[in-house]
């Protein structure tokens, strides 16, 4: 029996909506938090009322230090599960045998070390498949979305350059498949980078104007890793296979149509996604996403009609000769527990995500004015964006230390410049810099979404005594019509 001691110090597991546990696996939780009085709160309230503005720093001391209601947890609460999720329990429990037991190379054929590995391997492989209503064998394995995504822009861009050199995305796909792009143009490939609406789709008819003969590639990205706005695959995958397969006879008898690649690591497991009834050519899944270790991908690559591609590294052959190196049976066993396990629980994560984000909606927007509800309103619930105008981001993300949460995507964190994605929506940087990311998940608890709804309106209203642009705007001023000096 293996026992596996897990601790969860922000309250997620075992609270409100604890997994249900496979046997030996042991998790226990620290609640323990200091409480201040409703009295204590009303005081401290009606101190700060009667004090002139403080200095930045002590504000935000202050705010760091007010408990606007018992913490659910000791450890800062988690709220960004567009950047990673916690492994499931039950998935680390399938996953231990093959640390200590069951330790064979899947790729050894003569003895059974290496034939209960490849088993595993291959019922891990039918379980992301499944998910996604594919073939098994259309399921190579990889380190996760980058590499995913860098496989399926470049290696078929590069295999079909003779005839086709042409490359559609859109402005706000993840970075990796912005600058693998980017990388392509400077070998003399051409893309085109298609704008989105203010809701963060795009347009159909803006694919269809682009396309041309030439298109080896179209990649846009099913669920948006920042504002969560789920884009119209379906009816693009639709278009490729008509009008772009039109198009592509212009260069001859057998020129494959535009091939169509969604980043879906923001998707897989959280919505139903079938890659035949939407067209889909190449598919990117990255485990971590899904309560499935870190460090294993994998990207779906169509068999018929068959896609080809340049592969990214050589080797061996393992993955249908597309990603050779050594499998690491583990983690591979892990992504696959956990796609099983999300499709299984699917439906019920949905409702529970989709319940809590309506609760930090309307908690916050009904309780502090002028914020903006980024994305679509109807987009993936547990990625929720707003942005609290007036007030400087990284003093908000300061005050907000016990709570974990973004501003962005993860991979585009040490940057000190806006989102690009949010730009694209057309914020200008000020309210670009004060927007914040909500990711909800699995194991997300009524107790946190709470203790978070009230610390943010509480900064937010500390925060916007202090600044003079929120007076000007109380006051009627417009501020677009101020000339700033300097």
């Amino acid at each position: 029996m293996i026992t596996t001691a897990l601790r969860c110090g922000m309250g997620r597991m075992g609270v409100a909506r604890a997994a249900p546990l496979r046997a030996g696996v042991v998790r226990s939780i620290s609640l323990s938090a200091p409480r201040l009085t409703e009295a204590n709160i009303a005081s401290a309230l009606a101190e700060a009322d009667g004090e002139p503005a403080l200095p930045l720093g002590r504000v935000l001391d202050e705010s760091l230090s007010f408990e606007p209601a018992q913490r659910p947890a000791q450890r800062p609460i988690y709220l960004d599960a567009q950047a990673t999720s916690p492994v499931d329990p039950r998935v680390l429990d399938k996953m231990m045998p093959y640390f200590i037991n069951q330790y064979g190379n899947p790729h050894s054929r003569t003895h059974a070390y290496g034939w209960e590995t490849e088993a595993a391997v291959d019922e891990a492989r039918a379980h992301i498949a499944k998910l996604i209503h594919a073939d098994p064998k259309e399921i190579i394995f990889t380190s996760g979305a980058t590499e995913s995504n860098n496989m399926a822009v470049k290696g078929v861009a590069k295999f079909y350059q003779s005839k086709k050199n042409h490359i559609i995305t859109t402005q706000t796909e993840h970075k990796c498949v912005l600058d693998s792009c980017r990388a392509l143009q400077e070998q003399g490939f051409e893309v085109t980078y298609l704008p989105v609406d203010e809701q963060g789709h795009v347009s159909v008819e803006d694919v269809k104007n682009a396309l041309r003969p030439t298109t080896s590639v179209v990649s846009i990205m099913t669920v948006n890793n920042e504002i969560g706005v789920i884009q119209p695959i379906r009816e693009i995958g639709e278009l490729l296979k008509t009008y772009g397969a039109d198009l592509a006879k212009e260069l001859g008898r057998g020129t494959p149509k535009p091939f169509f690649h969604t980043d879906a690591a923001q998707a897989v497991g959280k919505i139903p996604l079938d890659v035949d009834a939407c067209g889909i050519d190449l598919l990117s899944i990255s485990s971590h996403k899904l309560y499935g270790p870190k460090g294993i991908g994998a990207i779906y690559v169509r068999r018929r009609p068959r896609v080809r591609m340049e592969p990214l590294m050589s080797g061996g052959g393992q993955e249908r000769g597309l990603r050779s190196g050594t499998l690491a049976t583990p983690i591979v066993v892990g992504f696959g527990e956990a796609a099983r396990i999300a499709a299984q629980d699917m439906a019920s994560d949905h409702a529970h995500i989709s319940r809590l984000s309506k609760r930090l909606r309307d908690n916050i927007m009904s309780r502090v004015e002028m914020v903006l509800l980024n994305g679509d309103a109807n987009g993936y619930p547990g990625c929720t964006n707003m942005t609290f105008q007036y007030i400087e981001g990284e003093s908000l993300l300061m005050a907000l230390n016990d709570i974990c949460l973004s501003s962005g995507s993860a991979c585009t964190s040490a940057s000190l410049e806006p989102s690009y994605v949010l730009r694209a929506l057309g914020l200008d940087d000020a309210n670009a810099h004060s927007s914040l990311r909500f990711g909800i998940g699995r194991f997300t608890t009524e107790a946190e979404i709470d203790f978070v709804c009230e610390k943010i309106v509480q900064v937010v209203h500390r925060l916007r005594e202090l600044s003079p642009l929120w007076e000007m705007v109380q006051e009627g001023i417009d501020l677009k019509t101020i000339e700033w000096s300097g």
